[in-house]
């Protein structure tokens, strides 16, 4: 049997909840076969849900902060025996609070996932799309990566890291047939901001964030038609993004605390 049988395959870290599992459902929903990576038991519940489809999903529970982790990943792809068609980089963390004061594995941790993680698994995955002259890799950043980020500075600077990495790479490949995307959500309703113990700041009080599936399509359609970033979700993220490129970063970063700084 060749490859050519098959449904196209994507790969989709942090896919256990939020954008990552919506992401998932995006691809599943275009017939894609996915892997889908998470460190959490809920791998396997999204897993069952997403294969109601009639689409193969694999669920790999491992923690991509490590590189073992990153590796076992690498390996059930591989086991796929198949050409990997689109990988969405989406893993990550965040830590909340005044950065002298956070716990030093919080924030290294931060940085293996964020960081670390996105290039070990691109570094993995794709040279064999470039050898195969398709392919295509979606990276979330945020628009927290175009401004300073005061009470959570790791994080915005673990996204301008993959926005750059992403925009970088992007001018490598464009003779390769493999397209990469930046993906720029703003808030987001998902567990994010519980798991930073962001829940007593202004940005984590907000009413109108956006839903992880309105984020998740506006990312897959970018990635899809080859467009180098995507700031997804409401209007209002755009004027952010503008905002925090524009606005000298003396005058962003005060505004910027304000969202920012835990309330006690």
């Amino acid at each position: 049997m060749t490859t050519d049988t098959y449904a196209p395959l994507a790969v989709v870290t942090g896919a256990s909840t939020g954008i990552g599992r919506a992401l998932a459902a995006e691809f599943v929903e275009h017939d894609f076969d996915v892997v889908i990576a998470a460190d959490e038991a809920a791998i396997h519940e999204a897993a069952a849900e997403l294969g109601r489809g009639g689409r193969t999903v694999t669920p790999v529970q491992v923690d991509l902060a490590t590189a073992a982790g990153v590796e076992e990943l690498a390996r059930v792809v591989r086991d796929q025996g198949r050409p990997v068609d689109a990988v969405a980089l989406n893993a990550g963390v965040g830590v909340n609070g005044p950065f002298h004061e956070s716990s030093l594995e919080a924030e290294l941790n931060l940085v293996d996932l964020n960081v670390r993680s996105t290039v070990h698994l691109a570094k993995l995955l794709l040279p064999d799309m470039v050898a195969r002259g398709a392919g295509r890799i979606l990276i979330t950043s945020s628009i927290a990566a175009v401004a300073p980020g005061p009470y959570h500075s790791t994080y915005a600077a673990s996204k301008a890291f993959v926005h750059s990495f992403a925009e970088g790479i992007r001018e490598e490949l464009k003779d390769t047939g493999v397209t990469v995307t930046s993906l720029m959500p703003g808030p987001t309703e998902t567990e994010f901001f519980s798991r930073a113990d962001m829940e007593d700041t202004k940005i984590g009080q907000m009413e109108n964030k956006d839903d992880a599936a309105t984020v998740a399509h506006d990312g897959f359609e970018a990635l899809m038609a080859g467009r180098s970033s995507v700031v997804a979700g409401s209007f209002s993220n755009r004027i952010q993004a503008e905002l925090g490129t524009h606005l000298p970063d003396a005058l962003a970063t005060p505004l910027l605390a304000r969202m920012t700084k835990p309330r006690d």
